[in-house]
């Protein structure tokens, strides 16, 4: 195969799409590195951080999502929308123009929306992987124009008419690959001691930091070390937290020695983390999100939680007190997480990946 196969890979927002569209190219690249990957994503998600950092190939357009909040600033937000979609298009344009795509590969968010329907408009292949039970607003506006759809849970299908492909969620090849030696030494921490890792996503959760702010010196005080990710934009609020046993951090860039430091994890139910922890047999804590479209978090943390992996817990039904007790407990019942994690691993489909990657050069034949 020649170096003048190109593929653009577009998605972002939230990590939820962008790591997905990283694991696809990391694989496409490790079975072809002739491939050249142009990522697409937008200046306002957190594609603008992570893409420098991995050194790659990529375009930032000034696109945004629909605000959907009633308050002046969202109202000012979406005034300014219709501009940032024709200037998104003329860049579009641009790229596809210089660099010649044989393939596009959408990931969801607003950021693939417009790479999507530059790729079909141009009749070259297109392919969209849908993380979610309930698809996401990119993924039902194009799924009948792509060539092909991979999803991650079986439900999605009854809302896309076009037939998919079952395959599970692309996860970052090193997500699994963390020692517990290197994470616990990264952190300071005790190797004797039980490590929790609380995350709300790549961009944090102010419901599960306010519940992380008034447990925190309770599980201190029972020797439990906490790896505390708040997020960027609400670090400042709880960055006095941190001392020896506990590490308060905007954002994780080695999630794998993260997780592999971890006894328990808290987080979210986003498709790609529950992914992840089962790909790194992880027990767990899910605290979905209750405005997630669809109620996906609560479909998705069900299908841990009823193979005996999670724990589900309802953020508006728990109080911080008794979700500190639930998690003494299990860190004092090593039976009890031994046996989460192995149900965690059996839920694991490592292989995901390299079967999306297979059915999107499928398309170039």
């Amino acid at each position: 195969m020649s170096s003048s196969l190109n593929i653009v890979i577009s998605g972002g927002g939230t990590g939820g799409h962008l790591f997905p569209a990283l694991a696809i190219g990391d694989e496409l690249l490790s079975q072809n590195p002739n491939i050249l990957i142009h990522y697409i994503g937008s200046k306002f998600g957190i594609e603008k951080d992570v893409l420098p950092i991995k050194n790659v190939q990529h375009s930032l357009l000034p696109i945004r999502g629909l605000q959907r909040s009633l308050d002046f600033n969202s109202l000012g937000k979406n005034i300014l929308l219709p501009g940032r979609i024709i200037s998104s298009l003329s860049k579009i344009k641009q790229i596809f123009n210089e660099i010649k795509p044989r393939l596009v590969i959408g990931t969801g968010g607003y950021a693939s929306a417009l790479p999507l329907r530059e790729g079909i408009n141009r009749k070259i292949p297109t392919l969209i992987q849908e993380q979610n039970s309930f698809p996401g607003i990119t993924t039902r506006w194009f799924a009948n124009n792509v060539n092909k759809v991979c999803i991650a849970f079986e439900e999605a299908q009854s809302m896309i008419k076009k037939q998919c492909i079952i395959t599970g969620n692309p996860i970052r090849s090193e997500i699994n690959t963390g020692i517990q030696e290197f994470g616990l030494k990264e952190y300071g921490f005790d190797k004797n001691k039980k490590t929790v890792l609380l995350f709300g996503g790549s961009q944090g959760s102010l419901a599960l930091n306010q519940m992380m702010d008034k447990m925190v010196t309770n599980l201190s005080i029972s020797s439990t070390q906490i790896i505390w990710q708040t997020g960027k934009n609400f670090f400042n609020n709880y960055s006095h937290h941190e001392n020896k046993t506990v590490r308060v951090i905007p954002f994780i860039n080695n999630m794998a020695n993260a997780y592999a430091a971890s006894d328990l994890v808290i987080s979210r139910a986003g498709a790609i983390t529950c992914s992840e922890l089962t790909v790194c047999g992880k027990p767990s804590i899910l605290i979905p999100f209750p405005a997630a479209a669809g109620n996906h978090q609560e479909k998705n943390a069900r299908a841990l939680a009823d193979n005996g992996a999670s724990i589900i817990i309802d953020e508006n039904k728990t109080m911080p007190t008794e979700l500190a007790s639930i998690i003494q407990n299990l860190l004092d019942n090593k039976v009890k997480l031994k046996s989460m994690a192995n149900s965690s691993k059996k839920l694991s489909k490592p292989d995901a990946t390299a079967i999306i990657v297979q059915q999107a050069m499928r398309l170039l034949n």
